[in-house]
């Protein structure tokens, strides 16, 4: 059976992007979470029923994923994704919440925290995009022209939800994700079209996504975010390995670093219940 998630009413940055939040259940404080360039909120929904006997969670679609459109002149600067949670925190009224950030998703609640500090309890960030800068000025690893290529060459169209669900699963990486992810990734991220089904993250806008990484300077301001962090990596970490995460986190007042066995990039889609774990002991420490 498909996931199924209460609406809230969207969000509304100060851009005039109309952001779509998801409300995921579960009771305890609030948990918002962010989703990894190319996803949907809704493929945390999984996550979030692990961690419901700890967090009532929320979640969103990040402008040009999802069901929330990209602004109309391409601008995909990240402080854009900082915009959209914090606009989420606003309109559902959420009380210095905990919040948890997957790659993407990751960067964007240390830029949000660091636009307005305070807004956060403390933040659990899986494999974050954020690195140091190089002293050629060269491009930073896993955010240049590769990964914008390969998302511009992404199949985006599939008879039917099904059809593209088992070619999905049929081939890595997305064959390693847990069958309930996959399916919520696939249910909500494809729109039906007059050929099948459409992605809803359009190539474009995952390939202008990649290429925006680079640009954003959350890691140059780490020291101003005072609330716990804690940042995790997959044991089989690539390109965010261990000693990428502790150089973040030696720069954060109250950081913390964490691997997590068997996992990739795509480790809270993986196992969500060991990310869940995870997640619940870090935040509980404080």
């Amino acid at each position: 059976m498909p996931l199924r998630y209460g609406a809230a009413v969207p969000a509304i940055t100060p851009d005039g992007v109309h952001v779509a939040t998801y409300d995921l259940g579960g009771h305890g404080p609030p948990l918002l979470l962010a989703h990894a360039t190319g996803f949907h909120g809704r493929v945390l929904g999984p996550l979030a029923t692990e961690l419901a006997g700890h967090f009532h969670c929320w979640a969103f679609d990040e402008r040009g994923h999802g069901d929330t459109p990209a602004r109309s002149d391409g601008d995909f600067d990240w402080r854009g994704f900082a915009a959209d949670a914090l606009a989420v925190v606003d309109t559902v009224g959420l009380q210095r919440p905990f919040a948890f950030g997957h790659s993407c998703g990751g960067a964007a609640l240390l830029l949000a925290e660091q636009a307005r500090p305070g807004t956060f309890a403390g933040l659990f960030l899986y494999e974050p995009v954020l690195f140091p800068p190089r002293p050629d000025g060269s491009a930073t690893p896993g955010s240049g022209t590769p990964l914008a290529a390969g998302a511009r060459r992404r199949r985006d169209v599939f008879p039917s939800h099904e059809d593209a669900f088992a070619n999905y699963a049929s081939k890595p990486p997305f064959s390693r994700l847990d069958p309930a992810a996959l399916r919520a990734y696939v249910d909500h991220g494809f729109v039906r079209a007059d050929d099948g089904v459409r992605l809803k993250c359009r190539p474009e806008n995952e390939a202008r996504t990649y290429e925006a990484a680079a640009t954003h300077t959350a890691f140059d301001h780490l020291s101003e975010v005072s609330c716990p962090v804690t940042i995790a990596c997959g044991e089989h970490a690539d390109t965010f390995d261990e000693a990428l995460i502790v150089q973040q986190a030696a720069r954060l007042p109250h950081g913390r670093t964490m691997v997590l066995p068997g996992l990739s990039h795509f480790g809270p889609m993986e196992n969500p219940g060991m990310v869940a774990r995870a997640v619940a002991d870090a935040l509980a420490a404080g």
